[in-house]
C-alpha cells in the first residue's frame, strides 16, 4: 500500500514540477513553496483512494472465484453421478 502512496505523492510533485517548467518558472520560488505539499497530498490521496479500489476490485473477484470453482464442482459431482447411473 505505502508504494503505490508513495508513487502517487512523488507523481504529484513531478506534475507540479511540470508546470513550473511549462511555465518557465523557478522551481524554487520562496512565494511559491507551498504548492508543493499540496501536489504531493493530492497525488497521495488518490493513490490511498486507488489502493482501496484495488483491494475492493481482488475481493470481489476473489469472490466470484470462489463461486465459480464452486460450481464447476458441482458440476463435475453431477456428471460423475450420471456416468455412474448410465453405466
Amino acid at each position: 500500500m505505502v508504494h503505490r502512496v508513495l508513487f502517487w505523492t512523488g507523481f504529484g510533485v513531478a506534475v507540479r514540477f511540470w508546470q513550473l517548467g511549462l511555465e518557465m518558472r523557478p522551481f524554487f520560488n520562496r512565494g511559491s513553496l507551498w504548492a508543493y505539499p499540496v501536489f504531493a497530498g493530492v497525488g497521495a490521496s488518490f493513490g490511498y483512494w486507488l489502493q482501496g479500489v484495488d483491494e475492493r476490485q481482488s475481493a470481489i473477484l476473489e469472490e466470484r472465484k470462489q463461486s465459480i470453482l464452486e460450481k464447476r464442482a458441482r458440476k463435475a459431482a453431477r456428471d460423475a453421478e450420471k456416468a455412474g447411473a448410465t453405466a
